[in-house]
């Protein structure tokens, strides 16, 4: 079977746009958002009250920024093209407002069966978006771009960092939630479930994706100034 070719940047609008759905999703199913999207999310609804206007959205690149920095004191350099990877993180967030549109809003859907089918299908979502994201060129959010920023300054293993920020994000989320609202909000079963399937399910999606697309660049001069050829 021949595979659709020249993906780059299909990848990276699939990976933006599809991503964002599936954390609306599984904020509607309300079972608790993985520990990566949990911290913004939890920021956001500890200070809805306060900022009307501090959206889930805004929350998530305002959290990206903050990481942003961190990441710049943690490797002792900055870099240009580190800004760009904040501009991924701008427009995912502004997607993840966008989404809450069609869906109803941010609230929580009132039946089980909803939830539940919100939950599955917002994690199934996310992964393939993932999947798409680690074959594209072009920016990458601040999540990846901390693990693999740390991995190269420090000459680490690129899978024993993403483990070691995982596990630091999935304790970091527990504990702002438990402080900033009380109780688990944003923080549940569902961040367990997602950490446990997360790479296995974005690992089958990869190898899935792998049967029909290639990655090469459409346009090699942009993306080459965006971030180099795939590899």
């Amino acid at each position: 079977m021949k595979k659709i070719g020249k993906m780059n940047e299909a990848a990276w609008v699939i990976g933006i746009v599809v991503c964002s759905l599936g954390v609306c999703l599984c904020t509607k199913a309300d079972f608790g958002l993985s520990m990566i999207a949990a911290p913004p999310y939890i920021l956001h609804y500890a200070l809805r009250e306060v900022w009307p206007w501090f959206t889930q959205g805004r929350a998530e690149y305002a959290w990206q920024a903050v990481l942003l920095i961190g990441m710049c004191l943690a490797v002792g350099r900055f870099r240009w093209r580190y800004l760009l990877s904040f501009a991924a993180a701008f427009i995912a967030g502004n997607c993840i407002d966008l989404w809450f549109i069609p869906l109803g809003g941010p609230g929580v859907y009132a039946t089980m069966a909803g939830r539940i089918a919100a939950f599955v299908l917002g994690e199934l979502l996310t992964s393939v978006a993932v999947a798409f994201v680690f074959r594209t060129a072009w920016p990458i959010q601040i999540y990846e771009l901390l693990v693999r920023e740390i991995a190269d300054r420090y000459s680490l293993k690129l899978e024993r960092v993403k483990m070691v920020n995982d596990i630091a994000l999935f304790v970091l989320s527990a504990a702002l939630s438990l402080i900033l609202t009380g109780g688990f909000h944003g923080f549940g079963v569902g961040t367990v479930i997602i950490t446990a399937v997360n790479a296995p399910l974005i690992a089958l999606c990869g190898r899935l994706i792998d049967r029909f697309f290639t990655f090469e660049p459409l346009l090699p001069r942009l993306t080459g100034w965006l971030g180099g050829k795939p590899e």
